[in-house]
């Protein structure tokens, strides 16, 4: 998955108790805390990186004494990680998650300190073993097969730079570019590693692709106009049913993923025969239910994508870019007014309730 870290296993622990002072009643000061801490330009490699032992200790509570009945607390011990982490415990199972910078996270407790109730004996602190699980947060998401063009795409309409060959694979990590607009409004785009048949099951890149697909608030469908074969073993599929695969993919990871507002990009309109391809194909969007007997049963995805728009594009020419480009703000704005909408009747409900 190249040098690209998106899963890490920690250990953590919080602080053990002070000593208490029975003498003299005195309580130990309790043990630290260790916090996961939300911070920009953090990576999972970096930390790796930085603490190869990927163990975190928070300090011991101070013992009571008689210059000081009451010990102070130990040193609490802050991890800064980067927003758009999960946290899981071993058995997969979700304590939190941290997507903002500055969002703060409870990891490990420190032991209570020695006293009466406990004989003046300290406690030990909390440990666990956590997995930090990134998902990349981005308003578009850019979703095919290999070869479909995805990563030139990025470049194109982004200042990112992704490696660009013509063999599959080529991207083996996700990439993450903006595209600034004339009034300088940001939308971050990620391309992520090429789907293949079987995702879902983890064949090729898998739950590794499939889990950045969560967090982005729309995806952008991008499908090569003259259809795709990964290798001679494999079989052709045509446009129609690259989308139609790309769809069951999703659909079979997570069923939310298929209600995403989506755009789709018909890309390699340069290349001869396009525009007799593009006609069939938008026929076949317009009434999917009347080709779907071509295909194998199981390829047939429960719900179709609605797509907000279908746009033709040639990263070669440039041709459809710049439409391309509106089409993402527009759905994007679309998007946001709709949830300040809901915002403001959710404001207006609690004021009308209290009142």
């Amino acid at each position: 998955y190249g040098n690209f870290v998106d899963d890490l296993r920690v250990y953590v622990r919080g602080g053990t108790g002070g000593m208490g002072y029975p003498r003299l009643g005195g309580e130990g000061g309790r043990g630290g805390d260790v916090w996961f801490v939300a911070r920009e330009r953090i990576t999972l490699k970096g930390i790796k990186e930085k603490y190869p032992h990927k163990r975190f200790v928070a300090g011991t509570g101070a013992n009571s004494s008689v210059k000081a009945l009451k010990g102070e607390k130990g040193k609490d011990c802050e991890v800064h990680v980067p927003p758009g982490i999960s946290l899981l415990l071993d058995d997969g199972k979700q304590i939190g998650e941290l997507n903002a910078a500055g969002e703060r996270f409870l990891a490990a407790r420190g032991g209570l300190g020695g006293s009466l109730a406990t004989n003046f004996l300290p406690c030990k602190g909390q440990k666990r073993i956590i997995h930090l699980d990134l998902k990349l947060i981005a308003d578009v998401g850019l979703v095919g097969f290999p070869n479909a063009g995805k990563s030139s795409l990025l470049s194109k309409i982004s200042h990112a730079k992704p490696e660009i060959a013509s063999y599959a694979f080529t991207t083996i990590q996700p990439q993450l570019g903006k595209i600034i607009y004339a009034d300088y409004k940001q939308i971050s785009v990620a391309d992520l590693p090429g789907l293949i048949e079987g995702a879902h099951v983890n064949r090729g890149m898998g739950h590794k692709f499939l889990k950045h697909v969560e967090r982005t608030k729309q995806l952008l469908l991008v499908v090569d106009i003259s259809g795709f074969q990964l290798s001679v073993k494999t079989q052709f599929r045509t446009a129609f049913e690259t989308i139609l695969l790309l769809t069951k993919e999703l659909e079979l990871y997570k069923e939310e993923l298929v209600t995403k507002p989506a755009l789709l990009a018909i890309n390699k309109m340069d290349l001869p025969c396009a525009k007799d391809n593009l006609n069939e194909l938008m026929s076949q969007l317009q009434n999917p239910q009347d080709f779907l007997h071509l295909l194998e049963e199981e390829m047939i995805p429960a719900n179709t994508l609605e797509f907000k728009e279908v746009i033709p594009i040639s990263t070669y020419t440039g041709e459809g870019i710049e439409e391309l480009k509106a089409y993402i703000r527009k759905s994007i704005d679309e998007e946001a007014e709709q949830e300040n909408e809901e915002y403001r009747k959710k404001k207006l409900l609690l004021l009308q309730t209290s009142q």
